[in-house]
């Protein structure tokens, strides 16, 4: 049952009493069955907002939304998700195994305090204000290229997330406390680790326009760099 059923994917949900659900005000649970379902084919991801798990199958969201991690479709203008801005929670978490990797290829999800009443590719929804000196969501920033971090007070793992928001950036996707970034929950997370993320400061962030890298409105595909598209538009 759902708050927001009208923009939320009908489920059902794989919610069972062991499904961890995020502390604080939003109560996220994210869901992934990896193999092919038999209406999609593919392995899936459920994401829900506000949940709450009753033992009589009568479990309760704010918002609930399905997505097929083989596609690259967004949901319908002006949907929510789990999230205020429409978009999928999980691919823009920073995830412990790709940061031991020293490799994360995705921008990162963050949340901000003041949103502007719109939203820009390739978020499907907005929960803002009419001050226009607030970000929209789906928003991307992108650390400076010349920030840096010295090795003695960021080791491996903070320096793959700074390459990670220079390479990729960051993606406005809720209202929040601001610049805030998530990681999976994973119990190998050390207080040290988080607090080297901290250095980071908010004034080395630029915005950055990605109209030119659309390849359809309705999907989070973008133009790649050196493809013949990408030369003739964002050049």
């Amino acid at each position: 049952m759902f708050q927001y059923a009208a923009e939320s994917s009908p489920g059902p949900y794989p919610l069972t009493r062991t499904t961890r659900i995020e502390g604080g005000s939003d109560r996220h649970a994210l869901m992934v069955d990896p193999t092919a379902s038999p209406t999609s084919h593919a392995c899936t991801l459920f994401e829900t907002y506000d949940t709450t798990y009753r033992t009589n199958g009568r479990s309760v969201a704010g918002s609930g939304a399905i997505w097929n991690l083989n596609s690259n479709a967004l949901r319908p203008s002006g949907f929510t998700s789990a999230d205020a801005a429409g978009l999928p929670i999980l691919p823009g978490l920073v995830n412990y195994d790709e940061m031991a990797s020293g490799s994360m290829n995705h921008a990162l999800r963050f949340s901000a305090q003041c949103t502007q009443e719109s939203f820009v590719w390739p978020a499907r929804h907005e929960a803002g204000q009419t001050n226009t000196q607030c970000p929209p969501m789906g928003a991307r920033f992108r650390l400076n290229a010349s920030f840096t971090l010295p090795v003695s007070s960021c080791n491996s793992f903070c320096q793959t997330v700074v390459t990670t928001m220079k390479t990729y950036g960051l993606i406005l996707a809720d209202n929040g406390s601001n610049w805030y970034f998530q990681g999976t929950a994973d119990r190998r997370w050390t207080y040290g680790e988080v607090d080297q993320l901290k250095q980071i400061p908010a004034s080395q962030f630029v915005a950055v326009d990605e109209s030119c890298l659309i390849v359809n409105a309705n999907s989070g595909q973008a133009l790649q760099p050196g493809s013949t598209a990408f030369v003739q538009r964002c050049s």
